[in-house]
């Protein structure tokens, strides 16, 4: 019995450490997808870090995206199209993966 307890044990740790890093990645990911909606928006300094944060913040809305998608399209209104806020999602997203993991390798 000893041997299934310590597999299911490393089952348990490997799906927490995985959801733990898709977290990590997913606000990462909403901090950038900030910093760059607070450029479009002309904000920098404090007021860029504290934009970000709100859009962090926005995540906890709902489950999925769309709830990011949302604050940033109301945010920066038509000057920026639906194609572009959802590619820089998708480029960031990317971003945000490497440099969590480059991070969990050190």
């Amino acid at each position: 019995m000893t041997q299934f307890d310590d597999r299911k044990k490393s089952f348990e740790a490997k799906f927490a450490h995985d959801a733990e890093t898709q977290f990590k990645v997913e606000a990462r990911r909403n901090r950038l997808l900030g910093e760059w909606a607070a450029g479009k928006l002309g904000k920098s300094g404090d007021a860029g870090a504290a934009y970000a944060k709100e859009v962090v913040k926005a995540d906890f809305q709902e489950a999925g995206d769309e709830d990011v998608y949302r604050k940033v399209r109301g945010d920066l209104g038509p000057d920026v199209s639906d194609d572009e806020i959802r590619t820089k999602m998708t480029r960031l997203r990317e971003e945000a993966k490497r440099q969590v993991m480059e991070e969990q390798a050190e």
